[in-house]
Parts: C-alpha cells; sequence; structure tokens
C-alpha cells in the first residue's frame, strides 16, 4: 500500500506546479476546470498537479498505469493535502515564518524552472566545455600545504608556545598537550589543504612561511590564537579534462543562466530597504 503521509518535498512539488494560479482569464478557469481531477471547496485541483503529485509519490510512476485502488488512495491523500491548505489559509497560517518559507519555496521553484528554460535544448558545445575547463584550471589554486599548528585562547598563550619552541621544545608534543583544535592527538597535523580552504589569516601566515619553519608571531583568526609550522609544500595536480567533463556541462549551464540574470537584473526596478 502507498503511504498516506504527505512528506514536505511532495507539498514543495505540487505547490510548484499550482503556484501560477494567479490572474487567470474566465477562458483559463473553464479549461482548468474541464480537466480537474476533482475541485475541493470551489478550488480546482489540475491534472497536471495530479500527475506530478503521482509521479512524486511512486518515484517517477506515471498516473494512468496506477490500479484503480491506488488512484482512488492517491487522489484521497491529494484532496486531503488540499483541504489541509485550505483551513491553514482560513486559520491565517500563512503568515510569519511559516508563510515566509511557502514563498521561498515558491519562487525558488519558480528560478528554477527559468533556469531549465534557458539551457533547454542547448548542450554545452565540445568548445564550451574546453573553455570552461580552461577557466576552471586557472581558478585553481597551484600549490598544497602540509602544516600544523597549535591553537590557545589567548595572544600572550601562544606568545608562550613560541617562547617554548624556540627554546627547542617538540612541536607535536606541545600541541598534544596545549592545542584546543581536534588536531592535537595528530601533534597538531592538519594533513594537506589548499590555502584557499583556511580562513585568510591563516591561510596567509601559511603561504609566508618556508618549509620547516613557525610562526614567529601568533596569528588571530575567529576560531583564536595560532602558532602555525609549514612542513611541506607540493604542486597540486589538477583534474583530466575527462574525469570532470560531466561537471563542466553543468557548469557552462550555470554560467549561461546566470549570464541572463544579470541582463534581467539590468532592468529591474530595485528598492532596497534592509
Amino acid at each position: 500500500m502507498i503511504r498516506k503521509i504527505v512528506p514536505a518535498a511532495v507539498l514543495a512539488a505540487t505547490m510548484a506546479a499550482a503556484g501560477c494560479a494567479e490572474g487567470t482569464t474566465t477562458q483559463d478557469a473553464t479549461d482548468a476546470t474541464s480537466s480537474a481531477v476533482a475541485i475541493v471547496n470551489g478550488e480546482v485541483i489540475s491534472r497536471d498537479v495530479w500527475e506530478l503529485f503521482v509521479k512524486t509519490r511512486t518515484r517517477g510512476g506515471i498516473a494512468d498505469e496506477l490500479t484503480d485502488e491506488q488512484k482512488k488512495e492517491n487522489l484521497d491523500n491529494l484532496i486531503e493535502m488540499y483541504v489541509a491548505a485550505q483551513q491553514a489559509v482560513k486559520d491565517g497560517l500563512e503568515s510569519g515564518e511559516d508563510g515566509a518559507r511557502i514563498e521561498l519555496m515558491r519562487q525558488s521553484a519558480l528560478a528554477d524552472i527559468t533556469g531549465k528554460k534557458i539551457v533547454e535544448g542547448k548542450e554545452p558545445t565540445p568548445e564550451e566545455l574546453k573553455a570552461e575547463y580552461e577557466k576552471q584550471i586557472a581558478l585553481m589554486p597551484q600549490t598544497e600545504y602540509h602544516a600544523r599548528h597549535i591553537l590557545v585562547e589567548d595572544e600572550a598563550k601562544a606568545r608562550e608556545m613560541i617562547a617554548a619552541l624556540d627554546s627547542g621544545s617538540s612541536f607535536e608534543t606541545l600541541a598534544e598537550q596545549n592545542s584546543s583544535d581536534s588536531s592535537a592527538q595528530e601533534g597538531g597535523d592538519l594533513g594537506w589543504f589548499a590555502a584557499s580552504r583556511m580562513v585568510k589569516p591563516f591561510a596567509d601566515a601559511v603561504q609566508a612561511l618556508e618549509k620547516g619553519t613557525y610562526t614567529k608571531e601568533p596569528v588571530q583568526s575567529q576560531f583564536g590564537w595560532h602558532v602555525i609550522r609549514l612542513d611541506d609544500t607540493r604542486a597540486l595536480t589538477p583534474p583530466t579534462y575527462e574525469a570532470v567533463e560531466q561537471q563542466l556541462g553543468q557548469l557552462v549551464n550555470q554560467s549561461k543562466f546566470q549570464a541572463y540574470l544579470d541582463e534581467l537584473m539590468k532592468t529591474a526596478k530595485v528598492e532596497r530597504k534592509l
């Protein structure tokens, strides 16, 4: 049997399909009524909404292929959802955070539809894919760093760590005994990383170090005070074109949609009140 509980994803998908009912003409209303699968307190449930509801509930199923029992159960569930939604409107539940969530779901769904329309039937060309690959490679960091750090609460403690290092103490031991970071158990070892993965003060400090040296001044970030040692560096090998070809297509389509949005923004009348 099909579960009767209607998940939030179904609500969102169904709302997206039915979310453009405003501004319908008399002819539109007549057409909608003639193709309705049900009318609930005067509100039409269109065949499009019905088919999407079934598709979502059955993971891609087709409404016409359901048995009579399955059709009845699904339609009952859909009608119950409309009845509950109508009651929510009557009770004024469209306001506040719940109302904002509904509006965000609707706007997000409409934006997604626009994005699909822009790239529909326009597969990225080999030239576009190659250009996107070169663009992404140029944006990639060229170097990875292997470093350790000691994270403490205040500057005085960080200076104490630096003084201990100057006196010949082991960085790993100091990290194990004093660092508040989870890497303390590994002697402060952060493994290999690109500088862009770290907060800016930390990244700047790492990139300024020579291999085998540590920071002579404490480095402050939003996490606290760091003492950092750079253990090694290596060139970052970019992925091959073939390994990322599928993702490149998605990036090309995103770029096309962004370019379309940029043009829309040029003519949009926006008043920022925040």
